[in-house]
């Protein structure tokens, strides 16, 4: 019983390895990554698919959970400069959450086999601890928030004890918001007067840089805040 259980696990193994594999050569064989240097280029990129350019979208969006590599916002204002804003999101957002279930399933199924082989023991080591304890609230921080990497903590989660019910709300709940952002920016459906354009310009520009400079800091303040609340409640 346990050696075809473990022979199940090899194959499913294998298969999502060919699938990480099969997706990004035929990314980079259609032009996606040269594509992915500019808006336009993935704008242009995603329109050659007529008239599949929307499942594209989609299939673009959830390989980029997948494959982490691929940036999933500047798809997103692509996406929205395409279609409009609530298409573009709506898309991103389903395959965004649907590619968040799948890595978390896959690690919750296959465990730390399938996890080394998408993160670096590094960041696993990193995030683990916090994760074991104090998911739900570390999840909901760092997917609110652009200085952690999204994709790889829903593959680190799966590991973890937190329930699907609970993964699925945080995900649904706290990962639409910079998607949505994002499709609204490409979809001009933000659109305001110079006088109010400029200080946001400047506030995103300040936060921007702020979060460059010390995003870093910020994240490792949260964690040590979480591993604090871990071992006073031991």
């Amino acid at each position: 019983m346990r050696r075809a259980l473990n022979k199940r696990r090899v194959l499913l193994l294998l298969a999502v390895v060919l699938l990480c594999v099969g997706g990004g050569l035929f990314l980079y064989h259609t032009g996606f990554f040269e594509s992915a240097s500019s808006v336009e280029g993935l704008r242009a990129y995603i329109a050659r698919f007529a008239p599949y350019s929307h499942l594209w979208l989609f299939v673009v969006q959830f390989l980029s959970v997948v494959l982490a590599p691929i940036p999933s916002n500047i798809t997103s204002v692509a996406g929205g400069l395409l279609f409009g804003t609530w298409p573009a999101f709506f898309l991103t957002y389903a395959a965004v959450a649907a590619g968040s279930l799948l890595v978390f399933a896959l690690a919750r199924g296959l465990g730390r086999d399938f996890a080394d082989r998408l993160v670096s023991r590094k960041l696993s080591e990193k995030y683990q601890a916090v994760l074991e304890t104090k998911a739900p609230i570390f999840l909901t921080l760092a997917f609110l928030f652009p200085f952690f990497p999204d994709d790889i903590l829903c593959i680190l989660a799966g590991l973890t004890r937190i329930s699907w019910k609970h993964f699925l709300v945080i995900v649904l709940l706290t990962r639409p918001w910079g998607l949505l952002f994002a499709c609204a920016l490409g979809g001009s459906t933000i659109s305001l007067p110079l006088w109010a354009m400029v200080p946001i310009g400047l506030a995103g520009l300040a936060l921007f840089l702020l979060g460059m400079k010390y995003g870093d800091r910020i994240e490792a303040a949260v964690l040590a805040r979480l591993q604090a609340r871990r071992r006073r409640d031991r």
